[in-house]
């Protein structure tokens, strides 16, 4: 695939996941072209991976729009998300290390201190770390399969839907979580790590279906 293609692809698709592009909204080629400053080709290219996502779909008469998920479509992916990252954690514990796990135990840190400052950024700050709290466990995972099908059938949109549904408390809980993964990761215990990680990713779903 060309720079112009993968540039067009992670553009449109940071769209998505930030809601620069909602549900339902169609994808004009000559609009996304000047949106992400290339040509038409590349778009084309762009649309059909992101289709392969999941995040467009085809409809009759309206061509390529952003997908909206049902609440089962919602339940599904979660239920896959508990899956593929219960066992990249077990699979991250059989091969911890200590510099990762230090890195870990930061991004936690960083988060609680921006919980407790009252910053109005507080959300953006999960955000990021959340996202990297995540990419470092599939790195000690040492599975890049398990990690395209992360991010084929489980990176949706609905993070980010779940996330701003999120109260103060919700994120301090699912920060929680994340400090129970570390000690289950330094203990080297898989079934431990599978468990808390089953049981985070579970009770984000159970919050989102509350919210709504």
């Amino acid at each position: 695939m060309s720079k112009a293609s993968e540039r067009a692809y992670r553009t449109i698709r940071e769209g998505i996941l930030r809601g620069r592009f909602a549900p339902g909204d169609r994808l004009v080629e000559e609009e996304l072209a000047e949106y992400c400053g290339v040509s038409r080709t590349p778009i084309r290219d762009a649309i059909r991976r992101l289709d392969g996502d999941m995040l467009v779909r085809w409809e009759p008469n309206r061509g390529a729009v952003v997908a909206s998920l049902s609440d089962e479509d919602v339940g599904d992916l979660f239920e896959i998300r508990a899956l593929i990252e219960g066992h990249a954690a077990r699979r991250a514990a059989e091969r911890a290390d200590p510099a990762t796990l230090d890195r870990l135990d930061a991004e936690v840190a960083a988060v609680f201190e921006a919980l407790d400052s009252g910053s109005p950024y507080y959300t953006e700050t999960f955000l990021e770390a959340n996202a990297r709290f995540h990419d470092a466990i599939y790195d000690m995972a040492g599975s890049e399969r398990l990690r395209e099908i992360r991010q084929r059938l489980v990176d949706q949109s609905v993070v980010l839907r779940t996330v701003r549904q999120f109260a103060l408390e919700d994120l301090r809980r699912s920060n929680m979580h994340h400090a129970d993964l570390i000690a289950a990761l330094r203990a080297g215990d898989g079934q431990w790590a599978q468990s808390v990680m089953v049981a985070h990713i579970l009770a984000a779903h159970r919050r989102l279906a509350g919210a709504e």
